[in-house]
């Protein structure tokens, strides 16, 4: 299964993330490309504990489940929810949000599973250093896909 910290995966996301331009549109949803840049930077930075957010009730009840599910299945469907803390309104920078988020993907490849800080998703509960690097390809694999990467 790819991950973020395997050096071919990590490359291949980073080659994507290159292809990017400011004049990209989504096959689906309702995120520019500069937002989905910086959302994609939101779940880097809860691994890293920068950005720390609080488990709620669903996660508690279902969260364990859904994670098996959601891993085994590769993720996400096309127009998914996603956290409040996640959510992009402003217009960001594409040229700031696009380097940020490489270097952000270049740190996971780089720095490997030490890079983890925070062990427990918000959702998903304890986590292994495996499962926060195939969380993390299939949330950007799955964005990349969403403007044609």
């Amino acid at each position: 299964m790819p991950d973020i910290f395997n050096a071919a995966d990590n490359k291949e996301l980073v080659i994507r993330l290159e292809r990017l331009s400011p004049e990209a549109t989504p096959l689906w949803g309702k995120m520019t490309v500069s937002q989905m840049l910086l959302h994609c930077q939101k779940p880097l930075d809860v691994a890293t504990g920068r950005l720390a957010l609080k488990s709620g009730i669903i996660g508690w009840l279902f969260g364990k489940m859904a994670k098996k599910s959601f891993l085994k299945n590769l993720g996400f469907g096309k127009n998914s929810p996603t956290a409040p803390q996640f959510k992009i309104a402003e217009t960001p920078d594409f040229t700031r949000e696009k380097k940020t988020l490489m270097d952000l993907v270049l740190e996971f490849g780089h720095k490997g599973p030490a890079v983890i800080i925070n062990k427990k998703h918000p959702f998903f509960g304890q986590m292994t250093d495996e499962e926060w690097g195939q969380l993390q390809y299939i949330h950007l694999d799955h964005h990349l896909k969403q403007f044609g990467q």
